[in-house]
């Protein structure tokens, strides 16, 4: 039987093989306040202008400064180092092999010192289904966590701890 609503959307009939298995990428690293809502507004208008429109699933994840440090004490800020070729390029390598056959990814990510509540992570995927963007969005943000070079200090009570290793997922 052939059920209309089970066919390959127009988008990916008209991609290229070997294109459509290649997302469009839009990653930076900022040293300035992170807006994620307006940077998803923006993002979505780019994607509304591709062949076909909008891709019919988009997952999303804001991240943001907890309050407390890694010892539960009230934290002052954090600061993010990064070493900027190497990330940047881990970042786009990261972003190609997990989600290869998404339609678009946006990634941003601050470095610098942030406050209690700042975001710090917008990972946006767009892909013709919901599972495939919620997996390749998943993949993304721990291979994001896990394999790019950042560097995180904690700021309590004036002083200023390294920290090591990863919060669990």
């Amino acid at each position: 039987m052939n059920w209309p609503s089970c066919r390959r959307s127009v988008a990916a009939e008209r991609r290229d093989p070997v294109e459509a298995t290649l997302p469009r990428l839009d990653l930076q690293l900022l040293t300035t306040t992170l807006d994620p809502l307006a940077c998803l507004a923006a993002w979505q208008r780019q994607l509304a202008d591709l062949p076909g429109g909008l891709p019919a699933a988009e997952a999303h994840f804001i991240g943001r400064v907890r309050g407390v440090s890694g010892q539960g004490l009230p934290l002052e800020a954090l600061e993010l180092e990064h070493y900027p070729a190497m990330a940047e390029r881990r970042l786009r390598e990261l972003a190609m092999v997990t989600a290869q056959g998404a339609t678009a990814v946006l990634v941003r990510h601050r470095i610098g010192q942030l406050r209690p509540g700042d975001a710090i992570v917008l990972v946006a995927v767009a892909a013709d289904r919901r599972g495939p963007a919620q997996r390749y969005g998943q993949a993304l943000l721990e291979g994001l966590k896990h394999e790019v070079p950042f560097w995180k200090r904690e700021w309590v009570n004036g002083v200023g701890t390294w920290v090591e290793g990863n919060t669990p997922l």
